[in-house]
């Protein structure tokens, strides 16, 4: 795999943190959460493919340890605020050097993955949108919009963004032989990865996003960009943008509706309406009323055959498992898939179990990797940087 070989060290965290190391860890690198020791459990589910360390780095002896392992690896995520960790004495001038002086391990890649630029206010996913100006784009009513769960900030914005940040780091490293730091701060990478709509809002020439919120081709303005219910209550997406696209949805939009449906509205929309925005509101009533006459599934087999009419079944999370490459999978796969001339494609079978990582499950284990004699690991459990019971002892 590509990252094999590749050692990271994790500082356990929420959302942004755990998942850039996730993607590391199904990509081959071997990745070290670091716990609080004395904990049951973790709130963190993105641990596939982890191991956990539990050790306290505020006494002595699990600082030196971490230093130990941090100075062996390559890679360090620190998901903390700004200072957090140039507090425990485990800052990035301590590996990198500074000033002069030479670091632990100055080939090291330093990922840092913080709130908002330039300060340390507290925040979450829905106010680092607020403040990056994504927010007030989003679909909704006019008064205000509605926000993507916590997926654009946390995991696009922030762990995607760093993840891909170590990468190039690391391929840098390759021609410097240095090491580097890797600065995310979710306002910024959610920024980013928002670029098309932030641009064409910036340039309203463009018209995409000119008008008010909800009023525009991809914010729920566009009748033929939008989700509808059923008669079951489940909903179908409709996203035909190009005329093509839309030609061939509304005709067999049409064609398939009952009789009755079409003797009492008595309309058959030309397709060459389509960016006629006079006629959206009429349209947009037109496929809710008609998207009502049949069930979820009954529309989605009408639609089976017409790949080019880009109406989709909206699925639940549930029946979404069912559409990954080599069937039913609990959990989404790691993606993309890359695979070199020698490689097949295989399936992919990801144990549900994995998503819980008991707090120090793998101590013991790492710091006998680590080297340590009985003595240092006597006093990592005397000084209360561990909880201890090797059997050595």
């Amino acid at each position: 795999m590509a990252l094999k070989g590749i050692k990271v060290v994790e500082f356990a965290g929420l959302a942004p943190g755990p998942f850039a190391g996730l993607i590391l860890a199904d990509n081959g690198a071997t990745v070290i959460r670091i716990d609080k020791p004395f904990s049951s459990s973790s709130p963190d589910i993105l641990c596939r493919n982890k191991r956990s360390l539990a050790i306290n780095p505020k006494t002595h002896s699990g600082l030196d340890v971490l230093k130990k392992l941090i100075t062996s690896s390559d890679v360090l995520i620190d998901p903390f605020r700004p200072g957090v960790m140039e507090r425990l004495g485990l800052g990035p001038d301590i590996f990198l050097g500074a000033s002069g002086k030479v670091g632990l391990n100055e080939k090291l890649i330093y990922a840092r993955i913080i709130g908002f630029p330039k300060t340390a206010q507290s925040g979450h996913d829905i106010n680092y949108l607020a403040l990056s100006g994504i927010l007030s784009m989003l679909p909704g009513s006019h008064d205000r919009p509605t926000f993507p769960l916590n997926l654009l900030a946390d995991f696009a914005g922030g762990g995607s963004i760093c993840a891909l940040g170590i990468i190039l780091a690391l391929f840098e490293r390759i021609s410097s032989g240095c090491g580097q730091v890797v600065d995310v701060d979710m306002v910024s990478g959610a920024r980013y990865v928002s670029s098309f709509p932030l641009i064409h809002t910036l340039n309203p020439s463009t018209g995409t996003f000119a008008g008010d919120r909800g009023d525009n081709l991809l914010d729920g303005g566009a009748p033929f960009y939008n989700i509808y219910p059923c008669k079951d209550g489940a909903c179908m997406s409709v996203g035909c943008l190009e005329p093509q696209f839309f030609k061939i949805f509304i005709e067999h939009f049409v064609k398939a509706l009952p009789n009755d449906f079409k003797q009492r509205y008595r309309w058959n929309p030309d397709p060459f309406i389509q960016f006629d925005r006079d006629a959206w509101p009429k349209l947009k009533n037109f496929l809710e009323l008609g998207f009502k006459t049949k069930t979820r599934d009954e529309w989605a087999t009408v639609f089976m055959s017409y790949t080019d009419a880009c109406a989709i079944p909206m699925l639940t999370p549930k029946e979404s498992s069912k559409v990954e490459e080599f069937g039913q999978q609990s959990v989404p796969l790691p993606h993309p898939r890359i695979l070199s001339k020698k490689q097949n494609s295989t399936p992919m079978v990801i144990d549900s179990d994995t998503i819980e990582l008991p707090p120090g499950q793998h101590t013991e284990e790492i710091l006998e990797e680590l080297g340590l004699t009985n003595s240092e690991y006597r006093r990592l459990v005397q000084d209360g940087a561990i909880e201890g019971s090797r059997s050595k002892l």
